[in-house]
């Protein structure tokens, strides 16, 4: 479940053995001076092995101290519960908004207004909702009508257990919304054809991804854009094609740090310092380089080519608030769970 990520300057073995004369010397190698945990989304590993190499060296310059970081992934909605359960992690890096609150609403683990306390309403990045299609398109996929169609079979992560997969339940919605405007038995046909044609429902995002890629299921692949662009770029020779509608959902990506996890793990100065690290231009340019679309201006410029534009739409706009989501939709016998009734 962890990946570790070892500072810069840390030893790679458990102990040095250099050979003097006849007889060996063993230097113990030297622990990091702090430790701290990132509990994040599924398919977020890549982008937080790269950031974590570049924070440990800022980290050092500016203090001349060592940190390690460890990484625990999963669904954004289990690693929340994780916590709550007592994974004393010290930041959380989520991809879905009520995944943070729930640690303040069950846990008091922090304040209310933790949004406030970082840039952007404490999301550094955002994405949007795409699809990755087969070679050559053989569905011509293009757009949220498409995937309501008889002859397409689609692969998403579980909306019950994935912020990932809330937002294409919320995207797909958004677009019923515009689409058959007022009309909420429209709404909820689309709705019913678009889960009915879901091969598989996936835990977590990375592992809707194996779905489609390794396992060869579905027509199309809904996730992130981000995790659409880099499995194209993993897999050039898969030849899968990316399609990203002109309308979609606003997909932020929340952090924070756990208040009562870094008072008791001694964290706090390290653990705020690498989430704001993530608003530098340093570390925007790397997110971006992982296609997420940032808040830097001068970055947005750099990467204007990879990102068309688009209408993103926010949570306000189609379901109120999230809490008013969460309830209608995802609660037990929620909008959701009607829809798939057969």
């Amino acid at each position: 479940m962890f990946d570790k990520l070892t500072v810069v300057g840390r030893l790679k073995s458990l102990a040095s053995v250099v050979a003097v004369g006849t007889g060996l010397i063993i230097t113990p190698v030297q622990a990091a001076d702090q430790e701290i945990l990132n509990s994040s989304y599924d398919i977020a590993r890549e982008l937080f092995s790269a950031y974590n190499e570049q924070f440990v060296e800022y980290w050092q310059g500016e203090t001349g101290n060592t940190v390690e970081i460890k990484q625990s992934h999963a669904g954004s909605s289990r690693q929340a519960q994780a916590i709550l359960q007592g994974l004393r992690a010290d930041v959380v890096t989520y991809n879905q908004v009520t995944d943070v609150d729930i640690l303040h609403q069950r846990g008091d683990l922090i304040p209310a207004d933790w949004r406030d306390r970082l840039p952007n309403a404490s999301s550094p990045y955002y994405s949007t909702m795409a699809f990755l299609v087969r070679k050559g398109n053989p569905k011509n996929i293009q757009n949220w009508d498409d995937l309501a169609r008889d002859d397409v079979s689609s692969v998403m992560p579980n909306p019950k257990t994935s912020g990932n997969g809330r937002y294409s339940y919320l995207a797909a919605l958004g677009y019923a919304q515009k689409a058959y405007p007022g009309d909420e038995a429209k709404e909820d046909a689309y709705l019913k054809s678009f889960l009915g044609n879901v091969a598989v429902f996936d835990t977590g995002g990375r592992g809707a991804t194996t779905t489609f890629i390794e396992r060869g299921i579905g027509d199309v692949l809904l996730t992130f854009e981000s995790e659409v662009n880099n499995i194209v770029a993993q897999n050039p020779d898969a030849g899968f094609e990316v399609v990203v509608p002109k309308v979609s959902f606003l997909a932020e990506f929340p952090v924070t740090w756990i208040d009562r996890n870094v008072e008791r793990n001694d964290t706090e100065a390290v653990s705020k310092a690498y989430l704001e690290h993530l608003y530098s231009e340093d570390a925007q340019r790397l997110i971006a380089g992982f296609n997420y679309r940032v808040h830097n201006e001068t970055v947005k410029q750099e990467f204007a080519d990879r990102f068309p534009d688009l209408q993103l739409l926010p949570i306000e706009e189609i379901a109120g608030s999230w809490e008013n989501a969460m309830k209608v939709h995802f609660a037990s016998g929620g909008k959701l769970d009607q829809l798939q009734r057969r």
